[in-house]
């Protein structure tokens, strides 16, 4: 499946270069307005944090919700009391785009990451063309090489990567890459079976210094409570906000 999702998201980024070359958006990127530093709006604090996230589907569950109007949805996430905004900019199985980040960033004043599965230079100039802060870059879905290469083109860009795992290996490799931000993904995006502990058993091999974040598996308060008793800084949540209040439910995920 993941092997699937990424050749997908950069076969499309191909189709859309052809429309807007790489030049174009890179001269883009760079004429864009400084990133938000988000080590500094995700940094530990004596409560957790959340990446809230502008979800519309996922292969595992199908349709979540319609999501008209991306950008009202990220405010309501902001005046909630989110720390960051994640948003699907997939197509094919998340209905997402970059139309979406776009919209959301003019929208909200806190840090936009572009959530995708990025394989590409091309994508991480896109991402900063449309005003992203963070880019998504998943450890399984790339060799050491160009996980580097793509890490430090986020960096250059002044965005920061939110470097996903789900192995101990994978941690290592991130910890080797140098990032400020190591997310632990209780969905396996080979199988995509859950293991809500996972993030327990790997968190002690993210040193002091480096933001831990818990993806996945998390639907109540209790599950939060779950990733911050296990040593989680931020908290990243998507289908529990879209299928409820998102402001009643941040409210009650920030509480624990």
């Amino acid at each position: 499946m993941l092997s699937e999702l990424l050749a997908g998201a950069i076969a499309d980024a191909d189709l859309r270069r052809k429309d807007r070359p790489y030049s174009i958006v890179e001269t883009a990127a760079l004429a864009r307005e400084p990133a938000i530093d988000a080590l500094a709006a995700l940094a530990p604090a004596e409560r957790v944090k959340i990446i809230a996230e502008v979800k519309r589907a996922s292969p595992s569950r199908g349709t979540l919700a319609e999501i008209r109007d991306p950008a009202a949805l990220a405010v309501s996430y902001e005046f909630g009391g989110a720390s960051a905004i994640s948003v699907l900019t997939e197509g094919r199985r998340f209905l997402g785009s970059l139309a979406d980040l776009d919209q959301v960033r003019a929208a909200v004043s806190v840090p936009v990451l572009r959530k995708d599965f990025i394989g590409d230079p091309y994508q991480v100039f896109e991402a900063r063309a449309a005003g992203a802060d963070l880019v998504l870059l998943i450890v399984a879905a790339l060799d050491q090489a160009t996980l580097v290469s793509l890490h430090d083109l986020v960096r250059e860009l002044g965005m920061t990567a939110l470097v996903e795992t789900h192995s101990a290996d994978e941690v290592d490799r991130a910890v080797d890459l140098g990032a400020g931000l190591v997310g632990v993904n209780a969905r396996d995006l080979s199988t995509f079976d859950l293991d809500q502990d996972l993030f327990g058993r790997l968190a002690d091999r993210i040193p002091s210094g480096v933001i831990r974040v818990a993806e996945s598996a998390v639907k109540t308060a209790a599950d939060v409570a779950h990733y911050r008793s296990a040593g989680a800084d931020v908290v990243l949540v998507g289908e529990a906000l879209v299928t409820s209040d998102p402001i009643r439910t941040l409210t009650e995920f920030l509480a624990v």
